[in-house]
């Protein structure tokens, strides 16, 4: 059956709110710099208060890797949960103008569209502190069935496993895509949501999942390792691919029982590192959906994350694709 969609993503639906800080407010709020903590809408508001210029756009993991995919000329579309408000409505008019497929049913009632408080340090590194908001009504009834057997990959956010029925909802995605013959990719996001979910996780990785994604500290925290080449030895032969990023040590490609390493490509200056695993895995599905080597996708990946943490924001601010043309 011919795809429809090379990949669709599904994630925590969220705009994000993004202001540059000092190393002295994370610590006045009790923060732990490079950590995510999910916080309350009252929690949000206070902290939002603090904020000097914050710069708001739509983002969330899986939103980000989807406007990557675009950027490299790459057909795609996103599920997720927003309400019925001015938020849900930039995020889903975002995605559209950026040529992403966005149908999922607005929340009509209940918690706001989620947002994400990006707060970043002079040294580029960001500590997120996230409000989930709709983004936890996401429901098996969200998922069209028939997108996702029509789409080459279905991109799972690690994120939304914390929610139950939006687990419920992957699970459902993984299982049709399978079904259907197409491939299911998943980011795991966080060292602590692997934390969360370990177990859960790992039967995931193993028994539904073709490509992986995750940074040393979340592939060394989902096999509880010591080191990196022990992190390594344990996925092989757990999924299709395995692509670990290592920030500026580049990537580890496992695959078939082998594994290489693809150099980071170089950047001038590091702005910002929200979204460069986000938009590693954007390059590498962009990369995969078209056919190319495992090598030639992980390049892809990163030069599509090199020019994200060039800049300030989660998502590419040139057009990818002729940028990978320029380079490759």
């Amino acid at each position: 059956m011919d795809a429809q969609f090379d990949v669709v993503g599904i994630g925590n639906a969220m705009v994000d709110v993004l202001a540059k800080t000092s190393d002295a407010v994370l610590e006045a709020h009790g923060l732990t710099k490079g950590e995510m903590r999910l916080i309350n809408a009252e929690q949000a508001h206070a902290l939002y208060a603090t904020l000097e210029a914050p710069v708001e756009c739509s983002g969330g993991s899986a939103g980000n890797t989807m406007a990557g995919v675009a950027s490299l000329g790459r057909k795609g579309a996103y599920i997720g949960k927003v309400a019925s408000d001015t938020l849900g409505r930039v995020f889903a008019d975002d995605l559209k103008a950026a040529g992403i497929h966005f149908e999922t049913k607005p929340l009509s009632n209940g918690p706001a569209t989620a947002r994400c408080i990006v707060l970043v340090t002079p040294d580029a590194h960001r500590t997120l502190n996230t409000y989930l908001g709709a983004c936890v009504e996401l429901s098996p009834s969200d998922i069209p069935v028939q997108l996702i057997a029509k789409s080459k990959v279905t991109y799972l956010e690690g994120y939304l496993w914390d929610p139950p029925r939006a687990k419920e909802a992957l699970l459902l995605a993984a299982k049709t895509a399978r079904s259907a013959g197409r491939k299911v990719a998943l980011s795991l996001s966080d060292a602590f949501c692997v934390g969360r979910h370990r177990q859960e996780f790992l039967d995931l990785v193993h028994d539904h999942v073709d490509i992986l994604f995750a940074n040393e500290t979340e592939i060394l925290s989902l096999y509880q390792c010591q080191t990196f080449e022990e992190a390594v030895r344990n996925v092989q032969g757990r999924c299709e691919v395995a692509v670990l990023t290592r920030s500026e040590r580049g990537a580890v490609v496992v695959s078939h029982g082998e594994s290489f390493t693809v150099p980071a490509e170089p950047v001038a200056r590091v702005v910002d590192t929200t979204g460069a695993g986000d938009l590693y895995a954007a390059g590498f599905l962009a990369g995969y959906t078209e056919g190319r080597a495992l090598g030639d996708c992980a390049r892809i990946g990163a030069i599509s994350a090199a020019e994200v943490i060039s800049h300030f924001g989660a998502r590419p601010e040139v057009a990818l694709a002729q940028r990978v043309r320029d380079l490759m």
